[in-house]
């Protein structure tokens, strides 16, 4: 039976969650889109032997899974002298995970400048800084905005697998609220309904950024 005195009783704590979630998911894709931009301008300019194992790490990231990686921040690390908090693994592990695929995005961006202006660029004999900050990454980035949106929605549907490092977020506290009161069927569809109310607006904001950036066609 659905009971609304439960819902009530559980939305103060629910919402306190919800803003943890919403702290990782900014955090994270702050790191994710800093690191991959770094990451994608280290593979354009480095050589060979550097740019190959770097490809070799972020395919690895990629290809694991998230929850994987936030037992091994959380449970190892601390072996070795590297203690982080459960939000702080979280964020962390967000921000490496996404950065992978933040990164290709960056990549394909870059490449898709044409290449006058990069040979225009090195004719004027123009710092590397000045081609990056001026020429490449203006051109670059507005057309990766609709791509780095997706992941934003992405990571924000992730971001509940940090329970599992002792986050208490919007799905730790609907665990924390049924295992104390023995009504699951409450707690959890409201976590539930806090996602979806923070998420379609989130892809509605995707889309429109994909409509005022992305690619026109003919």
């Amino acid at each position: 039976m659905w009971e609304w005195q439960v819902v009530w009783d559980s939305l103060p704590a629910l919402w306190k969650g919800l803003q943890v979630t919403l702290q990782a998911t900014f955090w994270g894709i702050l790191l994710a889109m800093s690191l991959g931009l770094i990451f994608a301008i280290i593979r354009r300019v480095s050589p060979g032997v550097v740019r190959l194992p770097l490809i070799g790490v972020l395919e690895f990231i990629r290809s694991t899974p998230l929850l994987v990686q936030l037992f091994f921040l959380f449970y190892v690390l601390p072996n070795y002298g590297i203690t982080l908090s459960g939000f702080e693994t979280g964020v962390v592990a967000l921000g490496v995970h996404f950065s992978t695929y933040t990164a290709e995005v960056y990549r394909a961006g870059i490449e898709s400048v044409p290449r006058g202006q990069w040979e225009a660029s090195t004719a004027l004999s123009i710092s590397p800084v000045q081609k990056w900050t001026r020429i490449v990454l203006p051109q670059a980035i507005p057309s990766v905005i609709p791509a780095l949106g997706n992941y934003l929605v992405a990571m924000l549907k992730e971001a509940p697998l940090l329970s599992a490092v002792t986050v208490v977020d919007v799905l730790g506290e609907a665990q924390r609220i049924c295992s104390r009161d023995f009504n699951c069927l409450e707690p959890y569809t409201m976590a539930g309904v806090l996602f979806l109310a923070i998420s379609i607006p989130a892809s509605f904001l995707a889309r429109r950024l994909e409509t005022r950036f992305g690619p026109t066609t003919a």
